[in-house]
């Protein structure tokens, strides 16, 4: 192929020379250095003048240092004259920054102790709001006021001023006012700002795979091709999974449902879901806003007058079957391993995991280590190198450079794509 040069970032490295191979390029010269204060340096050697210029960097590693180096190689390419300048991001960052903020009774921080962490799933229940969270000292004061004047308490219902919420968290505390109205801190959620950098840098294009939420693409006024690992998930369960159609697909949570879904469909597969049941029992005696005297002791007291149960449910059966868990990505493990552990509960005889991104941050190769995983699918998005020498035989890699490469090669002529969405390559 004339004019198109394919170039890396420092963050994989080894997958853009299995792309220059399967496209029969050599990669394309260019020098990244940093400054002694951590600043991104970068220097193109090869000439990109009126060339279709293709930049891979993958999401991992030092995600923010390599998210910068890769604007400022692509600004470098677009102020030397590119014709067009495509991102490829195998592995996009900050995809999940789309969600709902971090609850605080989810899924643990990696401050987390290693003794206080189980495989067993047990998922946040909100409080529900007592009686006294509509009870201000001043509505009681009036009441006790009117009825010590020997005034009909029947009308004391009619002097009820309800109680006023401040909306500025400083003025009751964070912790209180998280317990009184459920209300969470605002919080930054980067789409936008990934896309105008990406876009303002001078990227014309972006190539990714498997999307943690496909409606990211709306944030872009650019080519957006989202690449599915479907074919490549598909093919290995055909071929290395013996007796797959007795199988059952597995998805760990609710969220992932349509993609475990559309595998089990295709392949004529049974499908089982992880459900996470929030229930709830309340026992709260009556209190008075004279027995509460700031909002500390109203959560204690709430907290004791209450008892909350919460459980995962499967739905489907998985008695003495094999069981495939299908997910995007993989970074802490706690949905994956603790999935792992309710499948055996339930009589399960054999758990793979297939994901796409395997990135295994924190102690997930430990956690997975200790898990009831038989045996962990990934594909290389992210480097697997120091993850293959830990788990060994347990980790099987699934290579994704053949279908980039045709993405870029179909790209740089003008062709459609559609077909790696259902055929892969």
């Amino acid at each position: 192929m004339k004019d198109i040069v394919v170039f890396s970032g420092v963050s994989h490295p080894n997958l853009t020379e299995r792309i220059c191979r399967d496209l029969s390029l050599e990669r394309g010269k260019v020098e990244l250095k940093k400054f002694s204060n951590g600043e991104t340096a970068v220097t193109i050697k090869d000439s990109v003048r009126e060339k279709d210029v293709f930049i891979v960097q993958s999401g991992c590693g030092h995600v923010n240092d390599n998210f910068i180096q890769l604007l400022v190689m692509i600004s470098a390419c677009k102020t030397s004259s590119a014709k067009r300048v495509t991102a490829v991001l195998p592995f996009f960052p900050y995809s999940r920054q789309s969600d709902a903020p971090y609850n605080h009774k989810g899924s643990p921080l990696t401050s987390t102790k290693k003794s206080e962490y189980t495989f067993d799933s047990i998922p946040s229940t909100p409080r529900p709001m007592s009686r006294s969270d509509f009870t201000t000292s001043g509505s009681t004061a009036a009441q006790n006021n009117i009825i010590n004047n020997n005034t009909n308490p029947s009308l004391v219902k009619s002097t009820y001023q309800p109680k006023q919420i401040a909306t500025n968290a400083s003025s009751v505390g964070s912790k209180g006012f998280l317990s009184i109205t459920g209300y969470k801190s605002w919080n930054a959620q980067s789409g936008t700002l990934i896309a105008n950098l990406l876009t303002c840098a001078g990227a014309d294009q972006i190539i990714t795979m498997d999307l943690h939420d496909p409606q990211y693409q709306g944030f872009f006024d650019i080519p957006f091709d989202n690449l599915y690992s479907k074919p490549l998930l598909q093919h290995y369960i055909q071929q290395y999974i013996p007796n797959y159609k007795d199988a059952v697909v597995v998805s760990p949570d609710s969220g992932g449902a349509k993609r475990a879904t559309a595998i089990a469909d295709n392949l004529g597969m049974s499908f089982a879901l992880i459900h996470k049941e929030r229930r709830h029992k309340v026992d709260t005696p009556s209190l008075t806003a004279q027995a509460i005297n700031s909002l500390e002791q109203e959560d204690k007291l709430v907290a004791k007058s209450q008892k909350l149960i919460a459980t995962t449910m499967l739905v489907g059966d998985v008695t003495d079957k094999v069981c495939i868990l299908i997910d995007d990505l993989v970074d802490t493990s706690y949905t994956i391993t603790r999935a792992s552990k309710l499948l055996k509960d339930q009589g399960a005889s054999y758990v793979y995991a297939i994901v796409t991104h395997g990135i295994f941050s924190g102690d997930a190769i430990r956690r997975i280590k200790q898990s009831n995983i038989d045996k962990l699918i990934s594909t290389n998005t992210v480097p697997q190198e120091e993850h293959v020498k830990e788990l060994g035989d347990m980790l099987e890699v699934l290579d994704v450079s053949r279908l980039f490469g045709e993405a870029i090669r179909r790209i740089h002529n003008g062709e459609s794509v559609s077909m790696l969405f259902d055929h892969g390559w």
